[in-house]
């Protein structure tokens, strides 16, 4: 026995024949997240244009993602937990720089993105013909939000409600919209 060997431990003799390989240690959850931070900052400042936000947003998901991530889980876990996480950071940062409720905010991007192809005629009489169908108030409601683009904050102003009280009624008035149509 060697000294400085812990007892009942025997050293391998060098012409036993086999070679002990070190397998690499698997990095740690904290690890793979820091080092996946490069790509959120990049997906962060994308949307956000500039260095001083990016980083202060990049440092926002880090402290509440790497809190929460579970040891042993998958890179590609960590990586969609940190972009979800990111996502969230950025709809709060957007909708404090522009004075709207994330709901709202969706909304507006969704709509902003909805292609706008002219309406053919026979689309434009169906849809004259559902909103005559329909109450004054939903019927104001769905041509101030779609026919004229309105958020629902500008609608809340126009019809001199709340924007809950908007979200119920346009709600509402797609339900009935689709019973006409039905008909």
């Amino acid at each position: 026995m060697n000294a400085g060997q812990p007892p009942g431990e025997r050293q391998s003799a060098p012409d036993e024949g086999g070679e002990v390989l070190q397998l690499p240690i698997a990095p740690r959850a904290t690890d793979i997240a820091l080092h996946e931070l490069e790509i959120v900052y990049a997906f962060i400042y994308a949307r956000v244009g500039n260095r001083p936000d990016a980083e202060d947003l990049t440092q926002q998901v880090a402290l509440k993602a790497i809190p929460r991530l579970r040891e042993g889980a998958p890179a590609s876990a960590i990586r969609g937990y940190l972009f979800a996480t990111a996502r969230s950071v950025l709809g709060g940062f957007w909708s404090t720089r522009l004075g709207l409720s994330e709901a709202e905010l969706h909304e507006d991007l969704a709509l902003a993105v909805t292609p706008t192809a002219p309406p053919s005629q026979e689309r434009a009489d169906t849809v004259q013909r559902i909103l005559a169908e329909l109450s004054d108030n939903y019927r104001r409601v769905l041509e101030l939000r779609f026919l004229h683009g309105y958020s629902l904050k500008e609608v809340a102003a126009e019809m001199h409600s709340t924007v809950g009280a908007v979200k119920v009624m346009q709600l509402r008035a797609l339900r009935a919209a689709a019973k006409v149509k039905m008909e």
